[in-house]
């Protein structure tokens, strides 16, 4: 039996996600709306599996995720120049905390 070398662990970060979702019966969205637009944060070891895992909840919660824009980590969002308040990075530091996907915005699509 060889021992196996340990991987060393990959640490836990959170992207800003922004969610296209459309329309399905019992999504809960408002009436007259064609889908939403949800900005998250989510924890993941990379934006992928952020990406994964936020779908993935989303579709728990008979959403219909469309598609997903990545904006990135906090690091990098404040090296593009983003101003980013103290309600976003509480929100933020709940998702690495609670290793969750927080929705902190929904804005309906309408036609």
């Amino acid at each position: 039996m060889t021992d196996k070398p340990e991987k060393p662990k990959r640490k836990q970060q959170v992207f800003t996600l922004l969610v296209e979702v459309g329309r399905k019966a019992g999504d809960g969205l408002p009436e007259g709306c064609t889908g939403a637009g949800l900005l998250c944060y989510a924890s993941g070891v990379d934006e992928a599996e952020a990406v994964r895992e936020t779908v993935a909840i989303l579709k728990q919660a008979d959403l219909a995720p469309l598609d997903v824009t990545g904006y990135g980590t906090l690091e990098e969002r404040l090296a593009q120049g983003d101003e980013i308040d103290g309600t976003e990075r509480a929100l933020m530091q709940r998702a690495l905390d609670e290793n969750a996907v927080i929705v902190a915005q929904m804005t309906p699509f309408d036609d």
